[in-house]
């Protein structure tokens, strides 16, 4: 399985559904006028994909081109494109877990792995690296949650702390269960300052069921 989804086998259609049921930051909504509309329009053009949306986009002399074409505005499009683009996870570097022992770090560089991209795609190479079982069992379920929109590597640690190992069990959460041991956790290990709030508890969950419907 490949630590990023694939984008071209991801209609328009599938993402207005996750655009639609999902509870936007407020600087996002305005994607939501007439954004069926849109989509349509842009369909018209032949983009029936994600992935080939993503494409059209990718730059703004193209998305200018695009907006031309269609009428649709510019700014939209560019803030579209932001929201598409956050599904896509970015690979964090292995030096972002900063609690493994760095030869750890060094015996699964020396085996080619750099990120959280290949760990999640070469386990049989973490297994084989000589890391310790341990190390590399957390590693592998923290490359894991990271394809979750949103989760870094200190977010993954505190899921796994919490009993969250996977992205399903993320997906199926109970909203204040979950935000009540985060909370905990954070509170006993101070990872950051403040609190997270059960708003974006419940966009986390959101945004996990996306690692099964579009994986």
């Amino acid at each position: 399985m490949k630590y990023c989804f694939d984008a071209n086998s991801i209609s328009l259609e599938q993402l207005k559904e996750r655009i639609c049921s999902a509870d936007l930051v407020p600087s996002r909504k305005p994607i939501l006028a007439n954004l069926d509309e849109h989509l349509k329009s842009l369909e018209s053009m032949g983009i029936k994909t994600l992935g080939g949306l993503r494409k059209e986009l990718k730059d703004n002399k193209r998305l200018f081109a695009i907006a031309e074409q269609t009428g649709i505005d510019k700014d939209y499009l560019a803030l579209l494109r932001r929201e598409f683009e956050s599904y896509f996870p970015k690979p964090f570097p292995l030096k972002e877990f900063e609690w493994i022992p760095i030869e750890e770090i060094s015996r699964l560089e020396g085996v080619g792995i750099r990120n959280t991209a290949d760990l999640f795609e070469n386990p049989d190479k973490v297994q084989n690296s000589g890391i310790q079982p341990d190390h590399g069992r957390h590693l592998l379920q923290c490359a894991d949650l990271t394809r979750i929109q949103w989760i870094s590597p200190v977010s993954a640690r505190m899921l796994t702390e919490t009993g969250y190992e996977t992205p399903a069990k993320v997906a199926t959460a109970n909203p204040e269960e979950l935000d009540k041991a985060l909370d905990t956790v954070n509170t006993e290990n101070n990872y950051f300052k403040g609190k997270i709030g059960l708003r974006d508890i419940k966009r986390l969950i959101h945004a996990a069921r996306y690692v099964s419907n579009w994986y």
